[in-house]
Parts: structure tokens; sequence; C-alpha cells
């Protein structure tokens, strides 16, 4: 535990950057795909045959129903779009609009009116049921995870105990052999998430996966999908997921609009700000518009900046410049306190002394989580200007 708290956030503050950075790199491909510039060509020399890296290929894709009222209702009219090989594609829009559908269409699952769609053969997909149907709920995790019997499997091609595979997930050891009747909803989601991402796949389609979910699982599902070396399809009302997980977006917009936007959901809303009424079907309403959780906090606006600004202000740059030192100096500060806590006989000797330190060591590792933060704000921002200026 010692060393967890020593070495596990610093060691994680590395991770996010990495995966700030992979995300960022993945979006400006993902942008100059669908801007048909030059620069997608380089996909042909990097890594063999553009054909041999498309998943699914979408083309003039048209689907409606036919309302008990006799009126027809459009969902998809003359969608486009060309899946490659690791992207990470989320799929948004207010319930009804035919999120799942089309879901089932680019997947192969259910034809389309009219259009063509072509899945890469022997594509292997896995698929997160946000129902929960594929599970037994007579059936204990261990046999879940491992129907045939025995204690391993394999994992991404990786040979792992299943009690060592449950555990990345949060469970008990205790709990392996514990009925899926009695775990609760969002461990019964870990576990369905655990046979999936254990799955060989090329495909892993998500369908809203972060329901039921609390904050450390959603972090933990982060992670797992950050380290996935397939394609990803998520389907999600969670703004903040999204925008920490896919590379494009493709937006639901009502009366059959189906439109494309690279990076994630704060992305997809300044670009949405910056289209033409016409090409979105007319003047949007807020039916239109997909809805988050009512707990999800509205985006905030970016604060408005001198147009030809190139790197961070003077203020900015000086607190950056401090951070590592601050972060390391508490650090170092909570190593100090929990060698001092580690003394088993502390409290009998000096128990005002031991309530003083256990009280600064949560307000120490408060301030090192917001200096953390902090300076991953700072970083990012120095990052995206320097691209700017570039």
């Amino acid at each position: 535990e010692t060393r967890w708290l020593l070495r596990g956030v610093t060691a994680r503050r590395r991770r996010n950057q990495g995966r700030i950075r992979k995300l960022d790199q993945m979006r400006a491909s993902r942008a100059a795909m669908l801007s048909g510039r030059p620069q997608d060509m380089k996909l042909e020399t990097e890594e063999g045959s553009l054909k041999s890296r498309i998943v699914i290929d979408a083309k003039d894709v048209s689907k409606s129903f036919q309302k008990d009222d006799g009126d027809e209702l459009v969902l998809v009219e003359d969608f486009t779009t060309r899946i490659l090989r690791h992207d990470r594609i989320g799929i948004i829009g207010p319930n009804g609009a035919g999120k799942t559908t089309l879901l089932r269409i680019l997947t192969g699952e259910a034809e389309p009116d009219s259009g063509r769609v072509k899945v890469a053969p022997a594509l292997r997909v896995a698929y997160f049921d946000q129902r929960r149907e594929q599970l037994d709920l007579r059936e204990t995790p261990w046999r879940v995870l491992a129907p045939q019997g025995g204690d391993s499997i394999m994992v991404q091609g990786r040979q792992r105990h299943v009690v060592a595979h449950l555990k990345d997930f949060m469970f008990d050891s205790d709990q392996a052999k514990a009925p899926v009747g009695s775990l609760s909803g969002g461990e019964r989601n870990r576990l369905l998430l655990a046979k999936i991402l254990a799955e060989a796949s090329d495909l892993l389609v998500l369908d809203e996966p972060t329901n039921d979910l609390d904050m450390d699982t959603l972090d933990l599902l982060q992670e797992m999908l950050a380290d996935y070396a397939g394609t990803l399809i998520l389907v999600s009302h969670d703004r903040d997921f999204l925008d920490r997980t896919v590379s494009s977006t493709i937006a639901l917009e009502g009366k059959g609009v189906v439109r494309e936007y690279p990076g994630g959901y704060k992305d997809y809303l300044a670009q949405r700000k910056t289209t033409p009424k016409k090409a979105l079907g007319g003047e949007p309403s807020g039916d239109d518009l997909p809805r988050a959780k009512l707990s999800d906090p509205l985006p905030l606006p970016p604060k408005a900046g001198p147009r030809n600004q190139t790197k961070l202000s003077y203020k900015d740059q000086r607190e950056l410049d401090r951070l590592p030192g601050t972060i390391a100096n508490l650090e170092n500060e909570i190593a100090k306190i929990e060698t001092s806590l580690a003394d088993p006989g502390l409290y009998q000797r000096d128990g005002a002394k031991f309530d003083r330190l256990t009280a600064r060591h949560g307000e120490a590792q408060n301030e090192l989580a917001d200096a953390e933060e902090r300076w991953l704000v700072l970083e990012a921002r120095r990052e995206d200007l320097t691209k700017a200026s570039a």
C-alpha cells in the first residue's frame, strides 16, 4: 500500500499524459482523413495497404421506419463513413434517435434500406450489451470467464489466472464463486467487461457501458480501452467519458441527418456551431442534440484569448515551471508522514501528533491531486498552443 501511494499517483500521471498525446494524434489523423487531405495517404506506407486497414466501409446508408400513424420516421439518410483499424468512434444522439440501429447496420447485423456496408472479412466482434443479457445469473464469475473449466484463461493473447483477471476488475477472490445473481448492477457490468475484454477481438462494440459504473470503474475501463489494440465503437451519453476515449464522434442530429466530427463531445459542440444550418437539416431544436446524464455539467466555453497567442502567458508559464517542484515536495511530505504513521507505538506515545499527521496526510493528498490536475491542464494548453503556432 505504501509503495502504491508513493509511486502509483506519479505513474498514473505519466500514463495519463501519454494517453492524452496518443488521443490527440488519433484525432488529428481522423480529422485529416475526414477532410480528405493528403496526409491520410501516409497510412498506406506506414502499415500496409489502406484496404487492409479498413474495418467498416459504409456508403450512402439510409434507414427509415413506418410509424403507427403512417408517417415515415427517417433515422439515417445518405450517411457515409470509413472506419479504420485502431479508430475510436463514439456514437451520440437523443434516446430513440436510432443509435443502436446505426450500430447494428455498421456491424452488419442489420441491412440498410439503401446504400452499402462492407465489413472486413473474418472480423472478430466483441459486443457489450447494456442489458447484460449475456450473463447467466445462476453461474459464477469463475464459470462466466472459464465456461470450459480450469483455473486460467487467455486474455488478449496472454494466459492469466481467473481470479487475477477478476481482481483487475476490482472483484474479491471470494466473489469468484458467488452466483452472478448476487452481484450488484455495477458488479455485473464489471464482470461483463472482464469477459468481453478477455476475448480475442478486432472490433469492440460498447453500447452504453458506463451505466451503473462508479468513478473508479470508469477510470479502470478507460485504462483498459486505452490499451485495447483493436477498433472501438462506443455508444454513450457520458460526455466526459467520450472526451477521454474517442477519436471521432458520429452524431445523429434528427430528421435523418448523421454527421461525423473529429474529436470528442466538446469538439463536436464546437464544430457544430460553425456548421451551416442547411447542412444540419435546418435550425436544430433541443431534441436534435444528444442528451447527457442530468448529473453531467455542461461544458464551459473556452476563455477568449489573443488571436495570435502562440504560448502560455507569463503567469501560467511560471506556474507550470513551479508545479513539478511543488508536486515533488508534496510527494516527499506524504512519504515522511506515512513513515511516521507506520510506527505502531506513535498513537500511544502521542495521540495528538498522530491525529495531526493523519489530518495533514489527507490535506497533502488533496493538494497533490489538485497540483497534478493543474499541471495536466496547463501542459495540455501549452501543447495545443504549440501545435496551433506550428
